[in-house]
């Protein structure tokens, strides 16, 4: 008769054995579409340290990233970043993933160009940064070259951000953009500039302005003296403009055209806009041109690169292309 183990107040209760940790199912070493889609996410939120910086980047919310990041973070088994109210910072593992990552996108990129060169046709993503004041109302330059572009190479995904001239210099010096426009680009070893057009700049002011009424003949540089102004940069110039400048009192700034439309149009700020951006707000009786002679201001757009097998070839045709249109 076989005896049944009963254990008694005193016994110790029988062992249970742990069971073994299991590691992430949903990643053997392959990598899927959803792996490569959430690494561009992990990518993106770790360039821009953290998830609230990098929401306009990806056009998503926070809980959304964050979703991302976590299924990610399941399918690797791997804790990639700390996030909470200390802020946010990658792990040793997450910065490892980090630069497995970026070389990862760096072969693909390196792939693309390399099937682009064979068979004559571009594909992939080209990503242009463009300052946040260019003009971009009506039939410009970088309109065409766009237009010519997509219609000859419909393979390539366009990817278009709108930044300041400091940040598209840096996207492209990080690798971040593949090209940019902007104005007064530095000399540096590492990175190509290409002249592309020029851009005229007129004094405005709003209707609410103090001068908005005043006769044409009235207005001099000592009456502009009286009135603040909204600072210009650097990049912009003419002879007759470093006559009047010094002259001047600059109260205000604003880097982007919008941004400066804003002040003019409050009533309480000189300042210079491109005219196919003001001709709409003339035709309204929003704003005033103050000729002053003829005053105006030039400002030049360059085309810059930094060169990358990667893409180099897409770059090199749309470079021909902007300049065709220009």
């Amino acid at each position: 008769m076989t005896r049944e183990h009963t254990s008694s107040p005193g016994n110790s209760a029988p062992t249970r054995r742990k069971a073994p940790h299991r590691k992430a199912a949903g990643f053997h070493g392959q990598i899927a579409e959803v792996d490569l889609r959430l690494l561009r996410v992990f990518r993106t939120v770790a360039e821009h340290g953290g998830f609230a910086a990098a929401e306009v980047a990806l056009g998503k919310s926070k809980s959304s990233i964050s979703i991302d990041i976590s299924a990610l973070e399941n399918r690797l088994g791997l804790r990639l970043c700390m996030r909470g109210r200390s802020g946010f910072a990658l792990t040793a593992e997450g910065r490892m993933v980090m630069e497995a990552t970026n070389t990862l996108f760096s072969d693909i990129a390196r792939f693309q160009q390399r099937i682009n060169e064979a068979s004559g046709t571009l594909s992939g993503r080209f990503c242009l940064y463009v300052p946040d004041n260019i003009q971009i109302h009506g039939e410009t330059a970088l309109v065409r070259a766009i237009e010519i572009f997509t219609t000859r190479h419909p393979g390539v995904f366009l990817d278009i951000r709108s930044a300041s001239s400091r940040e598209v210099e840096f996207a492209v010096l990080n690798g971040q953009a593949s090209a940019g426009i902007m104005l007064n680009p530095r000399h540096l070893p590492n990175m190509h500039a290409t002249p592309l057009f020029h851009e005229a700049l007129h004094l405005f002011c709003g209707m609410r302005h103090p001068l908005f009424n005043m006769p044409e003949d009235a207005i001099t540089p000592e009456v502009l003296s009286q009135h603040r102004m909204i600072a210009v940069s650097g990049a912009a110039s003419s002879p007759m403009w470093e006559g009047i400048r010094p002259r001047l009192t600059f109260a205000a700034a604003a880097e982007n055209v919008d941004s400066r439309a804003l002040l003019i149009l409050s009533g309480s700020y000189l300042g210079f806009l491109p005219d196919p951006f003001a001709q709409p707000l003339l035709r309204d009786g929003l704003l005033r041109r103050i000729t002053l002679g003829g005053l105006e201001l030039i400002t030049g757009f360059y085309f810059i690169a930094r060169p990358s097998p990667e893409t180099g070839l897409m770059v090199d045709i749309f470079r021909r292309i902007l300049e065709e249109a220009c």
